[in-house]
């Protein structure tokens, strides 16, 4: 079976890992911090936070915000439930804003048009969290532009768009925001076997991440409240959680990190093959605006119902059987049923909800040879026969 995403590792990132092994630390030692710093020279970006997932990261990014209780979230209903959760976990309550049809994104004008309507019964929310979707990103400039009209905080979910640029913006610089969430998942753009990590331009929201990560608990003595009995001491200042992530893990990242660029390229080339191979069909394939660079996590076509003589479902089932790991990114959030539990309900998000009912993610990874391009390319144009 060609799997839809798979890592990349290399005899230098087993050698990373074996190193940290064989030392004194295999974890709260010098690699987090040094794979922050890479992070950080790689966005332009004069903090980041490490931990030990994406979901952490934009948990602690909704905290360092503020995000709580009377609160709202806003994000994209065309997303994995954790960029909606992390407000639910704060005791926030959860909206969606539609996509926009041909990115997959958050859409700003419909963005534009929910805030005019919140504004004018003092109904806004405290944080926008837009997803750049399989890599591609956000419209930023727009959003960031509402943001500064309407007061509303933003978190990047770009857990698919390292490497990823807008303009002459790296996503990750924070430029239209106040956070930027990466995740190092094995099927994403480069893999710390699990982890996040948070960048951010203010050294006040980084404080708080970090204290955040760790129990609550900080050895700083600025930040004590009492004086320090001996070289032991420590303090709980607020209540946090075990978020950190290991030596381990980051040895692995920071190996990872220095091919970031090589492996988007390869991603490009791939997706180049694949709308040469599809050109034709009875598919909708994926756009890349010329404004930005996608660093392409997933390649996701959409079945024509006008022209298809088979639905998305015979399609995957299709591919499936022939050996191609096909899936489907992804569900609309409020139509889960513990959204619907909310109060949430299918029609209400009608572009997320279209694209879900055509979607389907070919494979793609660095690792895909000439070989499995054609392999995915036959059978596709085979079981849409």
């Amino acid at each position: 079976m060609i799997p839809y995403g798979r890592q990349m590792i290399d005899e230098d990132d087993i050698r990373a890992v074996v190193e940290v092994l064989r030392s004194d630390f295999l974890t709260q030692g010098p690699m987090v911090p040094r794979f922050e710093q890479g992070i950080a020279a790689y966005c332009g970006v004069p903090y980041v936070v490490a931990v030990n997932s994406a979901t952490s990261a934009l948990h602690l990014a909704c905290l360092a915000l503020d995000v709580g209780p009377g609160d709202t979230v806003w994000t994209s209903p065309n997303t994995f439930v954790a960029s909606a959760n992390c407000a639910r976990y704060c005791g926030a309550g959860v909206d969606f804003v539609d996509i926009d049809p041909a990115t997959y994104n958050m859409s700003p004008e419909a963005l534009a048009e929910k805030l005019e309507r919140a504004a004018a019964v003092g109904a806004l929310p405290k944080v926008v969290i837009p997803v750049h979707f399989a890599g591609t990103p956000c419209d930023m400039a727009r959003i960031g532009e509402l943001s500064r009209r309407y007061g509303f905080r933003v978190i990047e979910d770009a857990s698919h768009a390292i490497g990823a640029r807008y303009g002459n913006s790296v996503i990750g610089d924070c430029r239209f925001s106040d956070i930027v969430v990466f995740s190092f998942h094995p099927v994403k753009i480069i893999t710390t076997a699990e982890g996040g990590a948070a960048t951010t331009r203010s050294e006040e929201l980084a404080r708080r991440m970090r204290l955040l990560r760790t129990h609550g608990i900080t050895r700083e003595p600025g930040q004590l409240r009492r004086k320090a009995e001996g070289a032991w001491y420590y303090e709980q200042n607020c209540l946090g959680f075990n978020f950190r992530m290991t030596d381990l893990h980051a040895a692995l990242g920071i190996s990872q990190l220095r091919r970031v660029d090589e492996w988007v390229e390869r991603r490009h080339r791939i997706a180049a093959r694949y709308d040469e191979m599809l050109h034709g069909l009875p598919l909708i394939l994926p756009i890349r605006p010329k404004d930005r660079r996608s660093a392409l996590h997933l390649y996701i076509v959409q079945v024509d119902s006008l022209r298809a003589v088979v639905d998305r479902r015979s399609l995957f089932e299709r591919l499936r059987a022939a050996g191609i790991g096909v899936n489907v990114h992804y569900i609309p959030v409020h139509t889960q049923p513990d959204f619907e539990a909310l109060g949430f309900h299918s029609g209400q998000f009608p572009q997320a909800e279209l694209y879900y009912s055509r979607c389907l993610s070919l494979p793609m990874y660095p690792g895909l040879t000439e070989e499995d391009l054609s392999s995915v390319g036959r059978a596709v144009k085979a079981a849409l026969s």
